[in-house]
């Protein structure tokens, strides 16, 4: 779940035990997404995919970290097309061939949170217009991009720069959605440091070994601005055009980012994306 912008305070550095606990929390959080994935089929309700959120959280005994989150009344944030972030199930939203489903998956095992997002198109992907299947991969890969710059001793600039040359860095004039940001994450779900995807402006703190953050790309096919609907969560793009959006829960370590969410890539083959 991404954060509002606002001004940082202190990071936390999680201990091995904490880290440990951390590993736990985010393998979770990376299974029951991929649980929801294997189970996307056209004429599911996003609502349906909710509920299934629920039992698969049950039966790992671990719960929503969404959930009441601030009044949130969903078990995970599901999005389609324009719907960039924040989507609630709804049992009247009806996934259809061609939609783009952003699923984020928060959960809180034994008092430690691991955070997750993937995006995927519904149905036949090659039928799926070229920029669509375009923003996906360059989302997921601005992702990728990022991890050996969660390392200790860099300037969290570098990091956050680094998704965003690395969207720029091809023909596509993507959006980088700036109203939402990442963030560290641990004990609660929003922790310093704010994590934007596009290189900050002013001082920035410098990772250290132990800080935890949640990365979370957002990226738009169209123009980069972003408005929150009348439910005061979902947040669309103004222009309606689609969006995408990936996140995985890092470990900043001495040698570079270790995934505490890994999962098989949802990356489009090389003959999907000409």
């Amino acid at each position: 779940m991404a954060k509002k912008k606002r001004r940082n305070s202190s990071i936390v550095i999680k201990n091995p035990t904490e880290i440990e606990s951390m590993r736990k929390a985010g393998f979770i959080a990376s299974d029951v997404l991929q649980g929801l994935i294997a189970a996307l089929e056209i004429g599911k309700s996003t609502k349906d995919m909710d509920d299934l959120a629920a039992e698969l959280m049950k039966e790992h005994g671990v719960k929503s970290a969404f959930l009441n989150y601030h009044g949130f009344p969903g078990q995970i944030c599901i999005s389609v097309n324009e719907e960039v972030i924040h989507g609630i199930g709804s049992p009247t939203r009806i996934l259809a061939a061609g939609d783009v489903v952003k699923m984020d998956v928060g959960v809180v095992a034994n008092g430690w949170i691991g955070d997750n997002a993937s995006t995927h198109i519904m149905g036949d992907v090659q039928a799926a217009d070229l920029e669509t299947r375009q923003l996906l991969h360059a989302t997921e890969q601005s992702l990728f991009d990022c991890i050996p710059y969660a390392k200790d001793g860099v300037n969290l600039a570098d990091l956050c720069g680094s998704i965003e040359d690395s969207v720029r860095n091809r023909e596509q004039n993507f959006g980088i959605v700036r109203e939402f940001v990442g963030h560290g994450v641990g004990s609660i779900l929003h922790e310093e440091p704010q994590i934007p995807n596009y290189r900050p402006l002013g001082k920035q703190p410098t990772l250290r070994s132990g800080m935890i953050l949640a990365i979370e790309p957002m990226m738009t096919a169209g123009k980069p601005k972003v408005k929150i609907l009348d439910d005061n969560w979902t947040v669309v793009t103004t222009d309606r055009k689609h969006s995408a959006h990936f996140e995985h829960t890092v470990l900043v370590t001495d040698n570079g980012g270790e995934l505490l969410t890994d999962r098989p890539r949802a990356a489009l083959p090389k003959q999907m994306l000409l």
